[in-house]
């Protein structure tokens, strides 16, 4: 007898399941990225970390018309899996097999290859560029880590789009724990921002000469300072501020394995006009509890 992920051939199958059906959905994708992965190699912990954020996606969208790009590609096995490749699973990273990143040569689903990180919201905010020239009407959706949330690409890309005002959505995958350990998650190097030595000195020392200037102008002037100081504490301490001071509608955070939630949020935020932003904490090595100890060490796995 097939189990239920056998039985899926085409990723629209999925929005005909329901709420058992997905949750089953999802732990049979899990196992299957661990039962090849201990055989072949591969990215294992961040793909654990968005089997949920999948199928939640995979059941909101049509990627046959809607658009993902999933930053770099450690994330994407399950998305592989749940999009007609499970059969080639096996083959993973064998020369005529199934590649261990996204490639469109590979598959139509695969609607962008990168190598690098940070390179996501970016292409994603092209297509959807493209698409309002086009006057189409498809989504774009872009899919990125915590670590890669901090290069410069996707801030650009970040404020870019929050002068432009295309609709798009990003699912800020937070699982505070990136390849190279001097790359923290977001939302600690904003707070570290906003309890660091540079900030609290630079905000004394002004507060200070405003007490030194002429009484006529004193009030007005530590007003504006204040206001300043605020400002910029406001925009770099939760990551709610910093998406909606570049323009983006923040929603979370949410529990990125609790698939219910997930389901019930994508489908509220779908149709919404706008740069939307999903921010999902997750855990990467989901599942497989050697991974979820030890994340950095199952992030690429040889055989095992």
């Amino acid at each position: 007898m097939k189990s239920l992920l056998e039985s899926i051939s085409q990723p629209t199958e999925i929005q005909n399941l329901n709420l058992k059906e997905l949750t089953q959905l999802a732990e049979e994708c899990r196992q299957r990225i661990i039962e090849v992965t201990s055989q072949r190699g591969g990215h294992l912990a961040s793909s654990l970390g968005t089997v949920e954020i999948t199928v939640a996606l995979l059941k909101n969208f049509n990627f046959n018309i809607d658009r993902i790009v999933w930053d770099v590609g450690h994330q994407a096995y399950a998305y592989k899996i749940l999009t007609g490749r499970n059969e080639k699973f096996d083959s993973l990273g064998k020369a005529d097999g199934i590649k261990k990143f996204l490639s469109r040569d590979e598959s139509s689903f695969d609607h962008f290859g990168a190598g690098h990180a940070s390179t996501s919201i970016s292409a994603a905010l092209g297509m959807a560029i493209g698409r309002d020239i086009q006057q189409k009407k498809h989504q774009v959706i872009a899919v990125i880590g915590d670590g890669a949330m901090t290069g410069g690409l996707a801030f650009e890309a970040l404020n870019h789009n929050g002068a432009l005002d295309k609709n798009m959505l990003v699912i800020y995958n937070d699982n505070s724990v990136s390849i190279d350990p001097n790359v923290g998650a977001i939302s600690k190097l904003l707070t570290r921002f906003a309890s660091s030595r540079f900030y609290n000195s630079f905000r004394e020392e002004t507060l200070e000469f405003a007490e030194k200037a002429p009484f006529s102008e004193r009030l007005g002037l530590k007003t504006t300072l204040q206001k300043l100081h605020d400002s910029a504490k406001s925009f770099f301490s939760p990551p709610s501020m910093l998406f909606e001071q570049l323009g983006w509608r923040y929603f979370g955070t949410v529990d990125g394995h609790d698939l219910p939630e997930l389901l019930d949020l994508i489908n509220q935020v779908k149709d919404l006009d706008g740069p939307i932003v999903i921010h999902a904490i997750t855990q990467k090595g989901k599942g497989y509890a050697f991974a979820e100890e030890d994340a950095h060490k199952y992030h690429g796995v040889t055989p095992f």
